[in-house]
C-alpha cells in the first residue's frame, strides 16, 4: 500500500502561500537548460485514453432527481442497483433516473441509506438490464498524483466530464449538505477535479475506466461562502462498496468500520452559552457507553485524557480509532456534576 497523507479537515480553512519574485526558497531565475515537451504522439495517446475512459464509464453514471434535489449515481451491479449520497436522496419516497444512454426515465426505489458516510442504495424498478454497472477499483491502490476524472451531472449539465488528480488521501472532513445533517467522511479521497453541486452521487473515475471514489463535495472558503478552487472530497470506493453491499444485502448497516460509542448526543452548552462537552440524550442498551456507566442527561467531558468540549470534536476522537479499542471516558452527571469515569471497548457504527 503506498504512502497516503493523512489528515484533518474541519472547516476547510485553508491558507495560499504566494511565492515573491527574489524571495528566498522561490525561484525566479530562468533556466539555461532546454527541455523537450512532450511529443504529439504522447499527447494524442493520453488524449484519447481519455476518450477511451469516458466512452466505458459515463454509461454508468445515472441523473438522479427528487422533489428537492438533482444529483448523480453510479449503477453498482446488474440488478438495477445505483449507489449515491444520501444527501442526495434525502427524505425522498420517489426517485426518478435518467439514464446516460439513451435518456430514459425510470422509477426508482431506497434500498438503504448510511448518513455518517452519506451513502445510499437506491434501486430501478423496471429496464434494469438496460444499465451498465461501473467497475470499482481498490482505493487503497491509489496514488497521489494519480490522474482521475470526475463524471456527474454538475448544475444540471448532464454527463459532464472534468479532469484532475488525487491530490491527497486519508482525508477527514465534515459536510453539512442537504438533509444528512452532519455527516463525517473518513478517509476521504482529496482531488483537483472540479466538483460542482449536482456532481454529488457522481464518479471518480482513474484511467483504468475503474470509480475511485464518489465524488460528495468541495472545499468552501469559510469568509467568502464560494466554493475553493480545485480542492473537491470523494469517499473511497473501498467505504462505498462495503456499506453498499450491506445496505442491498439487509437495508441497513451493522459493520461500518468505524468506531460507535453507543449514544446519540449533542453538544452541551455551559451558562455563558459555551461548548462544555458532549450531551448524552440516548444509550444502547448493553452498549460501549452503556457498560461505561454512561446515562442519558450525562455530559462526556474527556476520552483518554482529552478534554472533549463539543460533538464534532467528539467524532473527529472516534474517526481516529477503530472498532474493539479500549477508551477511558470521563463524565459528568449533568453539567458539573459529580464527576466519573468508566473503560468501554467501542463498537461498529451502524444504521
Amino acid at each position: 500500500m503506498h504512502s497516503s497523507c493523512s489528515s484533518r479537515v474541519p472547516g476547510f480553512l485553508l491558507l495560499a502561500i504566494a511565492c515573491a519574485v527574489g524571495a528566498v526558497g522561490c525561484s525566479s531565475a530562468r533556466s539555461t537548460t532546454s527541455r523537450s515537451g512532450p511529443s504529439r504522439d504522447s499527447a494524442t495517446d493520453l488524449e484519447q485514453q481519455y476518450e477511451q475512459v469516458i466512452r466505458t464509464v459515463l454509461p454508468s453514471v445515472v441523473q438522479i432527481s427528487t422533489p428537492d434535489s438533482t444529483g448523480s449515481g453510479v449503477v453498482y451491479d446488474s440488478d438495477g442497483d445505483i449507489v449515491t449520497n444520501e444527501h442526495v436522496i434525502g427524505d425522498a419516497k420517489t426517485v426518478t433516473v435518467q439514464e446516460a444512454v439513451g435518456n430514459h426515465a425510470l422509477d426508482a426505489t431506497v434500498v438503504g441509506k448510511f448518513a455518517p458516510d452519506d451513502l445510499a442504495v437506491i434501486r430501478v424498478t423496471s429496464h434494469a438490464g438496460d444499465l451498465k454497472p461501473a467497475r470499482f477499483a481498490n482505493s487503497a491502490d491509489t496514488q497521489i498524483g494519480e490522474i482521475v476524472l470526475a463524471m456527474g451531472n454538475p448544475l444540471g449539465l448532464t454527463d459532464s466530464v472534468t479532469q484532475g488528480i488525487i491530490s491527497a488521501t486519508g482525508r477527514t472532513v465534515s459536510a453539512s449538505e442537504g438533509n444528512s445533517g452532519q455527516a463525517l467522511i473518513t478517509a476521504a479521497i482529496q482531488t483537483s477535479a472540479a466538483i460542482n453541486p449536482g456532481n454529488s452521487g457522481g464518479a471518480l473515475v482513474n484511467l483504468d475506466d475503474e470509480v475511485v471514489g464518489i465524488p460528495t463535495l468541495a472545499a468552501r472558503l469559510p469568509d467568502q461562502g464560494g466554493a475553493a478552487p480545485g480542492i473537491g472530497f470523494a469517499i473511497p470506493s473501498d467505504t462505498v462498496q462495503n456499506i453498499a453491499d450491506q445496505l442491498i444485502r439487509s437495508g441497513r448497516v451493522t459493520s461500518s468500520d468505524r468506531a460507535s460509542l453507543g449514544i446519540v448526543a449533542e453538544t452541551a452548552a455551559n451558562e455563558s452559552g459555551q461548548p462544555a462537552g458532549v450531551a448524552v440524550r440516548s444509550v444502547t442498551s448493553g452498549g460501549s457507553a452503556a457498560v461505561a456507566g454512561v446515562r442519558p442527561g450525562d455530559i462526556i467531558v474527556a476520552v483518554n485524557g482529552t478534554d472533549v468540549t463539543s460533538l464534532e470534536q467528539f467524532e473527529l476522537m472516534l474517526s481516529e480509532l477503530k472498532p474493539g479499542t479500549k477508551v477511558t471516558i470521563r463524565y459528568t452527571r449533568g453539567l458539573g456534576g459529580t464527576a466519573y469515569s468508566g473503560t468501554a471497548t467501542l463498537g461498529s457504527l451502524g444504521s
